[in-house]
């Protein structure tokens, strides 16, 4: 196989779990996310079903240090593919979530030979102008320390009007919360890596199975950037979820279900 080329990026802290001999599972976390954030608790669901899962955070984020320079996709992909080769996976499935699912694409375009599968949620190909409105606020409110409007922005954006509204007020003033520690430090630079993606040229030479999962109620990311990924992805299979931005926060059983599913009946 290829040799994984050098990504000029600090040590991505790394958790690796489930059996050495599993099927592999690589995750690819959302921007101003993290391991923790987006996949605590489909981990343990993957990894109970035999699956080696690698899931390394970004830098800026989990215990990963920030990078000293802007992120860049390529960089992002290659050293994710490092992270996964050093758990001991030599192929694997992606499972990538918003910025994700371009970390992704962009893991198939370059390392064809490592992957076996995509699965993609709430994600894009490359930004229109309602998510560069939305990554241009965040990145305004984080230069100026406005972690209270930071929270708003972030709260309006990722979760749908059904759930926000639903919320008893404690669990909205968690959400709402200023406190300066709750973004990752890394927030800036991974919401400006976004502003620069675009894998258009990527999508149509993938060939392995893929599943492209649409939130529906996504203000911040429209479902018809999902939508284009399907149509893009050659055979790409197409599920929707009622949902905002964040599956994992609204509605996780339907979404563990569909990632499920697919690894099951593909054999991955």
């Amino acid at each position: 196989m290829a040799q994984i080329p050098a990504a000029s990026l600090p040590p991505l802290s790394t958790t690796v779990t489930g059996p050495a001999t599993g099927p592999g599972i690589l995750l690819a976390h959302g921007a101003t996310g993290s391991i923790e954030g987006n996949y605590a608790e489909l981990i343990p669901a993957l990894a109970a079903s035999g699956h080696r899962v690698v899931a390394p955070d970004y830098p800026g984020s989990g215990r990963t240090p920030r990078a000293a320079d802007p992120l860049t996709l390529d960089g992002l992909a290659d050293a994710l593919v490092a992270e996964a080769v050093r758990g001991g996976l030599e192929t694997f499935t992606l499972i990538g979530f918003s910025l994700g699912t371009a970390v992704s694409v962009r893991v198939a375009a370059r390392h064809p030979e490592r992957v076996r599968g995509l699965i993609l949620t709430a994600g894009l190909a490359r930004p229109d102008h309602r998510a560069n409105i939305w990554l241009d606020l965040w990145l305004r409110l984080l230069d100026r320390s406005d972690y209270a409007g930071f929270a708003q922005a972030r709260a309006l954006s990722g979760l749908s009007a059904e759930y926000l509204n639903g919320l008893s007020p404690a669990a909205l003033a968690a959400v709402l919360d200023p406190d300066p520690d709750s973004p990752p430090p890394g927030s800036a630079e991974q919401t400006a890596l976004v502003r620069t993606v675009d894998t258009t040229a990527d999508l149509p030479g993938i060939s392995v199975p893929a599943l492209v999962i649409a939130t529906t109620l996504d203000a911040l990311l429209h479902p018809s950037h999902s939508r284009y990924l399907a149509e893009h992805i050659p055979n790409a299979e197409y599920a929707e979820i009622a949902t905002g931005h964040v599956p994992m926060v609204e509605r996780p059983a339907e979404w563990h279900a569909l990632i499920e599913t697919f690894l099951a009946g593909h054999g991955l």
